[in-house]
């Protein structure tokens, strides 16, 4: 109690933030958390230095520049692709695989059954999750390695079913498994999501490089400070369309056996629906399909042949190349339409309309059951216009803000201000929580 009421008197002459993180390494369960999460992320920067052996690294960095699917995703790896690490696929198959598990849960009978099965549900699906995501990095480490053969990356290794060609798909795949483990050990006993977390610390590694790419080595004053002023403000409107929200009014009521007699009692409360549902999944599928014409196209194009297959990879190449405003046009398209696809069918498995009506919930005006869901679907897809636009916009942002400051440093910024920011407010969501249950204040508004 003592130090409660210390913590609030040194409140005066420090602002909250600040406050708030010293309060939470008073704590010693909650600075445990902190640090454990802090080494975990430390072990996951030593894992993406550690190379795959015979490499060119100056024709990989060739390969970086020339192709635009290599850079999405070295995103996701944190720079560990563009040094060709072990861990050089990331958290992506897994979250590749999850994605996958929450479109196949309301589609297969067995498996939506299985979801409404509690925790052990969970688990399951959870572990099927796990087994889904082995194959799907041995399949992505293939390729990747392909392409970068393609490319002269490797020289000295020929691809096949040879021990060099198994030890580096293993080594690769086990990569991505241990980086699964090290984001579910955050989770469990650290603070905040640890895949999300994983991505997280590999965007901020390479912070250093890129401000090293478009502050120093440029000279080009007013764009860079463009540039800043327009990072601020699709920082901004990052979080204000991330925590923006629709509360649909609910009111509860329940009987009560008192005085002898059954007596009804009410509440009310509100059903929060997000504008942003989606979060960034929209942003990963439609750079992924807007991607994989062209990749495909430039294994077929042939500059000395005139054929009707080589001019339609040349026409594809060209189209969807990133400098191109119809590649933008294609990504907008896509990330619209995966965003009210992702919201749907997120919103059919958490059966809300069922879970009001068998709490004892209604909303005012609304008939419990097959009207309450169809309303529920009429607001959610009206308030997703906004979350749809607002990541279609984010996701066309660069080029745009290319074309005015002429400042050439990432293709995907806007998509990694969106993954920092929302993991960000998650974890400090999360501290907060902790800290009220500490009988500390909390420091979000």
């Amino acid at each position: 109690m003592r130090q409660t009421q210390a913590a609030r008197a040194s409140q005066v002459s420090r602002p909250q933030l600040i406050q708030s993180m010293i309060d939470a390494m008073r704590v010693p369960d909650l600075r445990g958390k902190i640090l454990f999460t802090l080494a975990i992320l430390v072990v996951f920067r030593f894992v993406a230095h550690v190379p795959v052996p015979g490499v060119d690294t100056n024709a990989l960095a060739q390969a970086f520049q020339s192709q635009a699917l290599l850079g999405f995703l070295d995103l996701f790896s944190g720079g560990a692709l563009a040094n060709l690490s072990v861990a050089a696929l990331g958290v992506y198959p897994y979250i590749t695989a999850s994605i996958v598990m929450q479109i196949l849960v309301p589609v297969i009978p067995s498996l939506k059954a299985l979801s409404q099965e509690g925790e052990y549900g969970r688990q399951r699906i959870n572990q099927m999750t796990h087994w889904l995501a082995v194959p799907i990095a041995f399949l992505q480490s293939w390729g990747q390695l392909t392409l970068l053969q393609q490319s002269g990356v490797l020289p000295t290794i020929s691809l096949g079913f040879n021990m060099p060609t198994l030890a580096m798909v293993l080594s690769m795949v086990a990569g991505t498994m241990f980086l699964v483990w090290l984001g579910e050990l955050i989770t469990e006993r650290g603070l905040g999501n640890g895949i999300s977390l994983i991505i997280f610390g590999g965007i901020v590694a390479r912070f250093p490089q890129i401000v090293g790419q478009g502050f120093l080595e440029t000279d080009q004053t007013a764009g860079l400070l463009l540039l800043v002023v327009l990072g601020l403000i699709i920082i901004y409107l990052i979080v204000m369309f991330t925590e923006a929200q629709r509360r649909v009014p609910v009111q509860y009521g329940r009987s009560v056996f008192r005085g002898g007699r059954m007596q009804r009692q009410s509440g009310s409360t509100f059903l929060p629906l997000r504008v942003n549902s989606a979060g960034m999944i929209p942003l990963i599928f439609a750079f992924s399909i807007i991607i994989l014409p062209g990749t495909i196209a430039s294994y077929f194009r042939n500059p000395l042949s005139d054929d009707f297959f080589s001019r339609l990879a040349r026409f594809f190449a060209n189209t969807l190349d990133p400098t191109n405003f119809p590649y933008w046009a294609g990504v907008f398209i896509l990330v619209v339409l995966f965003t009210f696809f992702y919201t749907l069918v997120i919103f059919q498995q958490q059966n809300l309309s069922e879970n009001l009506q068998r709490n004892g919930g209604f909303i005012p005006g609304i008939r419990p059951g097959r009207p309450t869901q169809e309303y529920l679907t009429r607001v959610l897809i009206r308030i997703t216009w906004g979350g749809a636009l607002f990541l279609g916009i984010i996701a066309i942002i660069p080029f745009f803000v290319t074309q005015a400051t002429d400042v050439r440093s990432l293709t995907l910024s806007s998509t990694s201000l969106l993954i920092m920011v929302g993991v960000a407010l998650d974890t400090m969501r999360q501290l907060e929580a902790q800290l009220l249950m500490r009988n500390y204040e909390g420091f979000i508004r």
